[in-house]
């Protein structure tokens, strides 16, 4: 059943689950999935950790005690969230060690309704890193131009970070940019840079959502025919530009400095269209010095039927270019669907997190114990 994820993995594609969950930890699953699918990471967001909380009495215990020392929800959230990073960490310490620190990591996001303000980022990117207490933890911060030089100034300061919800070809040049001048403010403070680590998740699945939606409101024949081939397309000149930057003498200085490069992650993959093939973010993203962060339905669809032949993404750059030139043509602006995609992102993470505050402060009253 896992041949495919071997495949994928022996191809240099560092597979991270995208789900944590109490349950996940306590029986064993992310252990299973560890041991048995080739699973070498977890990604986590709010929207994640809302169901969670919000499913099953996983966390009954712990929210009774936080009820009965009467924390305010915000403080509450932190704990739970950071408890399970902090338990997942460590069943994933083995992972850490024995690739080095490049993989057995998990992920954990600053709150989203700063994305849009640099210091308070910066504050919270480090009050994570205390709190959780693992060298295996990245911070995760929103690729915003808000959140550009908190990534810098938090790599600065020797703690690596996952930088999200990156969809434009633009704005990821910034991330790249924004980690290696962090590097070179580490560097200057004589900071062990082989220990910094950091990737940059490239967000796939809602590229083809809302440019196929376009696409279909306009129709025709070469419409049709352009559906289903952007998300890819951007991903892969994502690729070349990671190439390029670190082929550069910019990076050949913080090389010698033993600094690690920052990977490319994929990010929702889980695809979304029913036409198109489950496993086809999975599948058509193969390349080296990649992660590729799936639902368990993508993990399980890959293992059962993925087709992995090697690296898909090597010489594809020409036609990639060319068929995000055929949308364009075809009247689909691409700087407008990407900073749409990059609004929509943080919309729907500050919506998460507000529910997952709502249903947090509703488990903690009907946990409280009585007064008397």
């Amino acid at each position: 059943m896992t041949d495919a994820l071997k495949r994928l993995s022996d191809e240099g594609v560092a597979i991270w689950l995208d789900d944590l969950s109490r349950t996940r930890i306590t029986s064993g699953n992310l252990a299973e999935l560890i041991d048995q699918s080739h699973v070498v990471g977890v990604t986590t967001n709010p929207s994640i950790f809302q169901k969670a909380i919000s499913q099953g009495h996983g966390y009954d215990q712990q929210l009774t005690d936080l009820a009965t020392r009467k924390v305010t929800v915000d403080e509450a959230i932190r704990m739970i969230t950071t408890a399970d990073v902090r338990d997942a960490a460590d069943i994933l310490r083995p992972v850490f060690d024995a690739t080095g620190g490049q993989d057995g990591r998990v992920s954990i996001e600053v709150d989203p309704r700063l994305a849009h303000h640099t210091e308070a980022t910066i504050a919270e990117a480090k009050q994570l890193a205390w709190l959780v207490d693992r060298p295996n933890t990245l911070i995760k911060i929103p690729a915003t131009k808000a959140g550009l030089p908190a990534i810098t100034e938090v790599i600065g300061k020797g703690i690596s970070v996952n930088v999200t919800l990156i969809f434009s070809l633009e704005r990821y040049r910034e991330v790249m940019d924004a980690y290696l001048a962090g590097l070179e403010k580490a560097k200057a403070a004589g900071l062990d840079l082989s220990k910094i680590h950091s990737v940059a998740s490239f967000f796939v699945s809602r590229v083809d959502t809302e440019i196929d939606k376009r696409l279909d409101a306009i129709g025709g024949d070469a419409a049709k025919a352009a559906k289903g081939k952007s998300a890819l397309a951007n991903a892969r000149l994502a690729y070349e530009a990671y190439e390029e930057v670190f082929a550069g003498a910019r990076w050949a200085a913080l090389d010698k400095a033993q600094a690690n490069k920052q990977r490319p992650l994929w990010a929702s993959t889980g695809v979304k269209d029913p036409d198109l093939k489950d496993t086809l973010y999975v599948d058509e993203l193969v390349a080296p010095n990649t992660v590729n962060t799936m639902p368990e339905a993508t993990l399980d669809a890959v293992a059962d039927h993925g087709e992995i032949s090697g690296n898909t993404v090597a010489g594809s750059y020409d036609q990639a270019r060319a068929d995000l030139e055929a949308i364009k043509e075809l009247g689909v602006g691409y700087d407008d669907v990407v900073q749409l995609l990059e609004d929509e992102g943080v919309e729907k993470f500050e919506a998460a997190w507000i529910d997952l505050l709502n249903s947090t402060e509703a488990e903690l009253k009907r946990l409280a114990p009585s007064e008397g």
